[in-house]
């Protein structure tokens, strides 16, 4: 047993009570009722930092506040950027949970609680590994920098405007973020690639009121008709985009990534038991998991338009619209998008139809470079920490900021999860393994040793 691992042990009750005290903070960022547990949140964190001896900085702004801290610099050696955030999402349904959500409650080896997995648990994983460090050895084997915000769930506008002022500030080799998932119990993994997104809102005006569609049915253009024609229209059957350049820009799948998913345990009869569908579909030629990992796709949220009330109203309805995304994969240019898909939708609308066509900022897909000498410390230090080496995926989900981070600063993003897929990030009964905690924060423990054998010098 290692001094390290020697240290973790014997904290694991320490570590466990102070992950509690975060929880009980319902820092939920979206809600102006509860900006003063979102501040005290901060607050926290911040307070954790300071008692490691590190600089540390409360950044104030228009929005919630920033909390930021630094070690050292420590010569020839990388640098860090630790990035999590200490906001939650809001606790509805608050009926659908078994425990309170800002009372953490262990169960089953859980700890149950809104931001257990997302992200207070795994980003505290980053500051106990210091903690240890510091305690056993006294010093960092590298200068890390810490970034921990309050708006994550909100859209991160005031880290955006930080990482676009203070970029110098940020400098490092690499950005290590846990905000995420294994992809298996029992199963860590680095998540390499990440889609993009490009959302849009669709409104279709016909007659200036709502007609009665025997006398005008089949001589006005129906906005409802033509708005399921034209969504229908996007998509051929073989699952592939038909907006003009859409592809353009999506690199193919290499051989080698193409056989890593093949490789990986996946069920997909256990996947379609899990979310209660008999099969699946999408674009041809690709597995499930190369579909919701690294290949583009459109899907339709919400769609209105005409009567939903009880029993039946034969009407041509005024109005139609609906809300709907492109996923987007790395190179893909959301702004390239959206104007495709407008000179489209335009080009296809019959006579007596008006639309407006809302987009809300889009954001490109990120992928990361599986032979960087930053990746080969993560998967060494995940192996120490978990006892079995991590495998390689995608996520088909975007995270805005990690673009944005490998963009202005330049530098290698570590997308290391240490949560489960069933952890019910967003909904009722937020759940993070302790076990997994634990295991989170010998693996970081074990990375700022193994970054420190990269040296910047002769590299």
């Amino acid at each position: 047993m290692t001094a390290f691992t020697k240290y973790c042990d014997s904290n694991r009750d320490t570590f466990e009570t102070k992950l509690f005290d975060l929880l009980k903070i319902p820092s939920v960022s979206t809600d102006p009722q509860h900006r003063s547990d979102v501040r005290r949140a901060a607050e926290w964190v911040l307070g954790q930092l300071q008692a490691l001896a590190l600089k540390t900085e409360l950044i104030e702004g228009d929005g919630h506040p920033i909390v930021y801290a630094e070690s050292p610099p420590v010569e020839g050696a990388p640098i860090a950027l630790v990035y999590g955030h200490y906001d939650v999402q809001p606790a509805d349904p608050l009926h659908e949970w078994i425990s309170p959500p800002f009372a953490p409650t262990v169960r089953d080896g859980n700890v149950y609680a809104r931001g257990a997995t997302d992200d207070k648990g795994q980003m505290l994983t980053h500051i106990f590994s210091t903690r240890a460090v510091l305690e056993v050895q006294g010093r960092l084997p590298i200068q890390l920098k810490f970034i921990v915000e309050g708006e994550e769930e909100i859209g991160s506008h005031s880290l955006s405007h930080f990482l676009a002022t203070e970029s110098e500030r940020l400098a490092c080799d690499c950005i290590i973020i846990s905000d995420g998932s294994q992809f298996a119990p029992g199963q860590p993994a680095i998540t390499y690639g990440l889609r993009g997104i490009s959302s849009f809102e669709i409104r279709l005006f016909g007659p200036k009121q709502d007609l009665h569609s025997g006398s005008f049915g089949g001589a006005v253009t129906n906005p409802a008709n033509t708005l399921a024609a034209l969504l229908a229209s996007l998509v051929d059957p073989n699952g592939h985009i038909r907006v003009p350049g859409f592809y353009d820009d999506v690199e193919p799948l290499s051989d080698r990534e193409r056989e890593q998913f093949q490789s990986l345990p996946f069920s997909e009869r256990r996947f379609q038991e899990a979310i209660g569908v008999d099969g699946f579909s999408g674009e041809s030629g690709y597995s499930t998991l190369e579909r919701r990992w690294a290949r583009p796709s459109f899907d339709i949220h919400g769609l209105w338009g005409g009567y939903q009330g009880t029993g039946k109203k034969t009407i041509l309805p005024a109005s139609a619209g609906a809300k709907f995304s492109f996923r987007l994969v790395p190179h893909q240019d959301p702004a390239k998008i959206t104007t495709a898909l407008e000179e489209y939708l335009r080009g296809h609308l019959p006579p007596g139809i008006r639309m407006e066509l809302d987009t809300s900022q889009g954001a490109s897909g990120f992928i990361a470079s599986l032979d960087s000498p930053y990746m080969t410390a993560a998967v060494e230090a995940i192996s120490q920490g978990f006892g079995h080496p991590p495998v390689f995926i995608r996520e088909g989900g975007s995270i805005p900021i990690v673009t944005q981070f490998a963009k202005q600063l330049e530098a290698d993003v570590l997308l290391v999860g240490w949560g489960r897929n069933d952890d019910n990030a967003h909904s009722p009964n937020e759940k993070f393994s302790l076990a997994d905690f634990h295991r989170g924060i010998r693996a970081s423990t074990a990375l700022w040793k193994e970054l420190a054998k990269i040296n910047k010098i002769t590299s």
